[in-house]
């Protein structure tokens, strides 16, 4: 029986050589798959030579590079390929991930439904080096720990209260990126989570399955996650960049104030002093006016969302 669904997987790869053939093998052999984009992200190692050799080969198979074959990112590079996909449905993978071979098997039901923009599945994880003790506990599979109708889930995921989402367990109509836009190329990391969230600020997003794994993430030494001093950064500027998305659209209060009270929990990690706090919050009212007249404007200032705390060092 001949699928409905048909694909694009985009791929983008930089220096990705140890794990970018799996991850292509894991996409072509999946009947729902019209075609795979791999985007080679200006790399210099042997990359752009592997991609070309599945091109050759297998004609579901495109590889693009940016002009003059530069470094431009993530963003730009899943950009690139959602600009030159064909297939009506889109989905992601990163190149030293990949998928298994039920990954969009009860996609094609869920979307067969009403009323449905996009659906996500539980990814898991793969170790490409040997595991820690700790860490079979720290890396946990990203998934949804609860049912959420579709106007729930922006609070579920913006603080990670009922779990968060990976992009590579997302299949997406093409039509959302003109309702939602393209990849934030101004952000190196944390780009994939505004994505998310925007996502399910403005969609109907339902789950395939909250419990079966469909893709795996690939666990190594290079991982870019592990650099927390960029991702201090660009988390904030992430969630700037939500708080910039919100005022611009006709959204509720109330995703607003998940959207601040997530930003807090964040700020109050660094454990930095009461000043610093203020200083930011001054410099966010500055730069979001809009938020002035609000009363979240009150609720967020930090000698109110450390009341509790101060009267507690006042007292003892």
């Amino acid at each position: 029986m001949a699928t409905s669904l048909s694909v694009t997987v985009i791929i983008p790869a930089y220096n990705a050589e140890k794990f970018v053939a799996r991850a292509i093998k894991s996409t072509i052999y999946l009947t729902q798959v019209k075609e795979v984009i791999v985007v080679d992200d200006g790399s210099t190692d042997e990359t752009w030579r592997i991609c070309k050799e599945f091109s050759e080969r297998n004609t579901k198979i495109k590889v693009l590079q940016h002009q003059a074959g530069k470094n431009l990112g993530r963003s730009a590079s899943r950009n690139l390929g959602i600009r030159n996909a064909s297939a009506p449905f889109i989905s992601f993978l990163d190149a030293d991930d990949f998928y298994l071979p039920n990954r969009f098997d009860l996609d094609e039901t869920k979307f067969e439904e009403e009323g449905v923009d996009g659906v996500y599945n539980a990814v898991g994880f793969h170790f490409y080096r040997p595991p820690l003790d700790t860490e079979y506990s720290h890396y946990k599979i990203s998934t949804i720990n609860k049912q959420l109708k579709p106007n729930d889930l922006f609070e579920g995921i913006i603080a990670s209260k009922n779990g968060y989402l990976h992009l590579n367990g997302l299949t997406l109509k093409k039509f959302v990126f003109k309702k939602i836009g393209l990849f934030n190329e101004n952000l190196m990391v944390a780009e994939d989570s505004l994505f998310i969230f925007k996502l399910a600020l403005e969609l109907r997003l339902h789950p395939s399955s909250t419990k079966i794994i469909v893709a795996n993430r690939g666990i190594h030494y290079a991982n870019i996650f592990n650099n927390e001093k960029l991702y201090d950064v660009y988390t904030l500027k992430m969630y700037e960049s939500l708080i910039a998305w919100i005022l611009s659209r006709k959204v509720s209060i109330s995703k607003l104030d998940a959207t601040l009270d997530a930003l807090w929990i964040i700020i109050f990690r660094k454990n930095k002093s009461l000043f610093h706090y203020t200083y930011y919050w001054l410099k966010l009212l500055v730069k979001f006016p809009q938020l002035i007249p609000s009363k979240l404007s009150i609720k967020y200032f930090p000698i109110v969302r450390l009341r509790k705390k101060l009267l507690y060092f006042f007292y003892n």
